[in-house]
């Protein structure tokens, strides 16, 4: 299943709509957003490499790319497939890496809104859960998965540098307000750290796109509390309202227009980024490259 034109999909950028590939691992369901699917296959050979970590099978060449393979089953505590003759790697790439998870069986493609998809609770979401959503079916549930975070877990230089952190040169920019809106409780605080790292100490968050968009709009009692943020960074995945959707919303509003959106999230790449183009955002910041982010907001809005 070759997933390698994703504006046949999904044509459209900002309807706060997803498409998601339905497989199986174990006895769950869960979920993965196409956009983060170049494609799925039939297991090929896995080359294991020695002292890997213990959720990697090892390797495998595709197309002269070498590429990990992540056996999910491993990472979510399931037996082994009753059923090899089923198992599917679905090819993904995010944080601008190629990683093969490996799966027991794929289903179909389900077109959803953000709005159905809940973010777990506390509970259900313990730090080794690796859940980010709960997407409900009119059938049944499943479950969308923390990918990020656990090609983290195995090599955590696939993530956010923050050893790049050093670089940053402080200044004073306190005058300047900022809104972060990113649904992980971590990254959250990795960006309030960076930010003010750098100089700017004023900012506030908001974990999903719809609390945002609740804030910036206001009612009319409220706007004249309401103080509108210099400019405002998202993710893109994430419950409620998404960051094109967003992004789209603000850029379609008359009073809110002129703010300046940077979207920074791990699916910025070379194909996806006309998305956010097309919604209007004036920058867009893949993850790793965490101290572009604050050059960025620098020529916005400093310089």
């Amino acid at each position: 299943m070759a997933l390698t034109n994703q504006t046949d999909i999904l044509l459209e950028s900002g309807t706060n709509e997803l498409e998601i590939v339905m497989f199986e691992v174990g006895g769950g369901t869960f979920g993965i957003n196409v956009l983060k699917v170049r494609e799925i296959i039939q297991p090929v050979a896995v080359t294991e490499t020695p002292n890997r970590h213990e959720h990697l099978e090892g390797v495998v060449r595709l197309r002269e790319e070498v590429i990990p393979v992540v056996d999910l089953a491993k990472v979510l505590g399931y037996p082994p497939s009753e059923q090899p003759e089923h198992d599917k790697f679905i090819i993904s790439e995010l944080n601008q890496m190629k990683v093969a998870f490996h799966v027991h069986s794929v289903s179909r493609i389900h077109r959803i809104s953000w709005e159905q998809i809940e973010k777990p609770g506390e509970l259900s979401q313990g730090y080794d859960a690796n859940t980010i959503g709960i997407v409900k079916m009119e059938e049944k549930m499943s479950l969308l998965l923390d990918y990020e975070k656990i090609v983290m877990d195995i090599a955590p230089e696939a993530g956010v540098n923050m050893n790049q952190v050093s670089n940053i040169s402080y200044k004073d920019r306190t005058e300047k307000q900022l809104m972060i809106v990113e649904d992980s409780t971590i990254l959250r605080q990795m960006l309030e750290d960076v930010l003010e790292e750098a100089g700017y100490v004023n900012s506030f968050m908001f974990q999903d796109g719809k609390a945002a968009w609740d804030y910036l709009q206001g009612e009319p009692e409220d706007v004249e509390e309401r103080k509108l943020p210099d400019l405002i960074i998202t993710d893109l995945e994430m419950p409620k309202m998404d960051g094109h959707h967003l992004t789209y919303k603000i850029k379609d509003h008359h009073e809110l227009k002129s703010i300046p959106v940077v979207i920074f999230s791990s699916l910025i790449t070379e194909d996806l980024y006309h998305k956010g183009e097309q919604v209007g955002a004036e920058a867009q910041i893949s993850k790793p490259e965490i101290v572009h982010l604050v050059d960025e907001i620098d020529t916005l809005i400093l310089n």
